[in-house]
This record gives C-alpha cells, structure tokens and sequence, in this order.
C-alpha cells in the first residue's frame, strides 16, 4: 500500500520535535517566526453596495442646473487634489504588495530550506534563492492577475445581461430570475475561490520542493505534479483532507493562545496604564505632546512584544505543515526522498517505500 497522508503525520511531529524541541534555540525560532510570516505560511469577503439611484436622491429638474450645487469653482482643485492623493495611496498599496509577493517568494524557499535542513539561515539563503524566488514571484503575479480577471469576467457578463434585460430598472418584476442568477453566480465565485486556495496550497507544498532541489521552473514543476496526481488521486484528496482539519485545529489552538497571552499582557498593561495615569495626575501631570508621545511609544512596545510572542507560538504550525508536506511528497518525488533519508537509513523499514516503476517525476 502506498504512503498515505496519515503516515506522514507521526513523521512531521518527530521532524518538528527535533528541529524545535531537541535542539531549542531562541534565535532559531525567532528566525523561522519571521521566515515564516513572511512566506505566509500562516494564513493567508466580499460586501454588498447599495442601490445605484436610492430613493432620497433626486436627479435635477432643470437641464442646466449641476447636480452638485453646493460645489463652487473653487472646490474643484480640491477634489481634483483628494482624487490625486487616492490615486498614489493606491499606487503606493500595489508596489508594496508587488514587494511583499517578491520576498514571500523568497522566503517560501527559505522556509524550504530550513525545515529540510532543520537549520534556519536567512542570509545565506536569501542569496541563493533569488532565482526560484524570482521564478516564482512571476508565476504567482501571472495566476493573481489571471484569478482577478476570471472575477472580473465572471461578475461583469452576468451584470452587463442583467442591465441589457432591464433587471436592474425593475427588479421587482424580475426576483426569480435575480435571485437564481444571483445563487449560481455566488456558487461559482465560491468553486472559483476554491480552486483558486487548492492552487496556492499545492503550489507551495510540492512545487517549491521540485524547484528548490532541480532548478526547475513552475510551469515544468506543475507539468510533473499533474501528472503525478492524476496516477494517485485519492492518496492527494487525503492529503488535501487531512490537511484542512489539521489546519482548523491548528488555528483553534493558536487563536486560544493568543486570546490567552493577549489577555496576559492586556490586563496588566491595563492596570499599569490606569495607575501611570492616576500617579500622573497626583504629580500634577497633563496631556501634552511628550505624555503623548511617551503613552504612544509603551503602547508601541507592549504590541511588538506581543506580536513577537505571538509569532513564536506559531513556529511549531510553521514548521509542522512543510514538514508535512514533505514527508508526503517524498514518497513520490524520488530527489526529496534522498534529502529526507540519505543513506544508509538509520533504522530498517523507517524509510516510506516509493511508487512503484514507472516513477511520476522521471
């Protein structure tokens, strides 16, 4: 019987035991909190608008008279000013997200790397793995673009036939046909974004690894998984399964310790905030820019503190998940099989048996 999904969870939890535990480092914790973050390995809606023309709003009974009559000469530099000032902060948001999608990139083969090797070097691996990085940050800018376009397409043609119908004139004579059209298409946004998630997670869990160790690129990376999951379908939808309920569970355990540590530091910071003020006042203390400045600067560090906490909670589902994906994976991707269990093997039989000839990589 072939390696399963379940074979690889005892795998990944010793894998972890001994990167983390056996061997505990703070630096290196800390090292794969921010390596981890930044690859996303922590997880990575929609809202209605209202009516077009709602029932308060008149249109002008005069032709020559402005819809806006409030707004002088004067007001239009204004608004030609705000309309400026939204257009850089949305410039400014898209070359910040290419920036974070490049080093995500990046560090997903760092992340890689480190759990592979059980040692976490940002530096080192920052310099070689600017390659498959770039490589990858290409692939993934082409599938957002891609991802958005098919949104796009998919809500403007309904939305383009239900204006030609005059849909949207009287909706109340056309609710049947709204109502349907509106569940199919929220069925398909959803089997969108679905397929969409299943994408990204299998890119990352056994892309990254055929790229990492071959030097390949995505699209040939996603040639040979292709192929290899449509020769072991079930063994990937288990993979696929089992992976969605280890990451409920994961996120329940980490969102009640953080709610936990959060109400640790929280309430102490509180009570200390509450007497720093009362002593404050006794001492004849006012708000000012420096008592501003000062609370601002606390209230600074007490977060970083808490967010640095935070993220070393998160280092085991950091490194437990690639863990997992590798252990999985190296049954049927003969390269990872040799990292993971270089010879000779440390103990009969502790070595998952690859697929039988012909092998899906090649």
């Amino acid at each position: 019987m072939a390696f399963s999904a379940l074979d690889a969870i005892p795998l990944a939890f010793q894998h972890t035991k001994e990167q983390l535990f056996t061997r505990f480092s703070l630096g290196q914790w800390t090292r794969l909190a921010f390596v981890g973050l930044l690859a996303g390995e922590l997880g990575s809606g929609g809202g209605g608008g209202g009516n077009f023309n709602p029932g308060g709003f008149r249109h002008p009974e005069h032709p020559g008279m402005s819809p806006f009559p409030n707004l002088g000469p004067d007001v239009w530099p204004k608004v030609a000013a705000l309309g400026a000032a939204i257009a850089v902060v949305i410039f400014a948001v898209l070359v910040l997200g290419l920036i974070f999608m490049y080093v995500s990139s990046v560090m997903r083969f760092i992340l890689f790397d480190s759990v592979l090797a059980k040692e976490c070097h940002i530096r080192l691996g920052w310099n070689r793995r600017q390659g498959p990085g770039s490589r990858l940050f290409l692939f993934k800018l082409a599938y957002s673009l891609v991802t958005f376009a098919a949104f796009v397409v998919l809500i403007a043609i309904p939305a383009a036939f239900a204006f030609a119908a005059g849909w949207f004139k009287a909706p109340k004579e056309h609710v049947v046909p709204i109502v349907l059209g509106g569940l199919f298409l929220a069925f398909v946004i959803v089997f969108l974004i679905i397929i969409a998630a299943l994408v990204y997670v299998l890119t990352k869990d056994f892309v990254v690894p055929q790229m990492a160790l071959e030097n390949i690129g995505p699209i040939e990376s996603w040639r040979r998984l292709w192929r290899m999951m449509g020769a072991e379908k079930a063994y990937y939808a288990g993979y696929i399964g089992m992976k969605i309920l280890m990451a409920i569970a994961a996120g329940i355990v980490v969102g009640l310790v953080t709610l936990i540590l959060g109400l640790l530091i929280a309430i102490p910071a509180v009570g200390l905030g509450i007497l720093a003020v009362l002593t404050g006042q006794s001492a004849g203390l006012t708000w000012n820019a420096y008592t501003i400045t000062l609370a601002i600067l606390v209230g600074t560090g007490l977060l970083g503190i808490f967010f640095y906490i935070v993220s070393l909670v998160s280092v085991p589902v950091m490194v437990f998940f690639p863990a997992y994906s590798m252990y999985f994976f190296a049954a049927r991707y003969t390269p990872l099989h040799a990292v993971l269990y270089p010879p000779p093997p440390s103990a009969a039989g502790a070595v998952p048996p690859l697929p039988p000839a012909p092998q899906p990589a090649g």
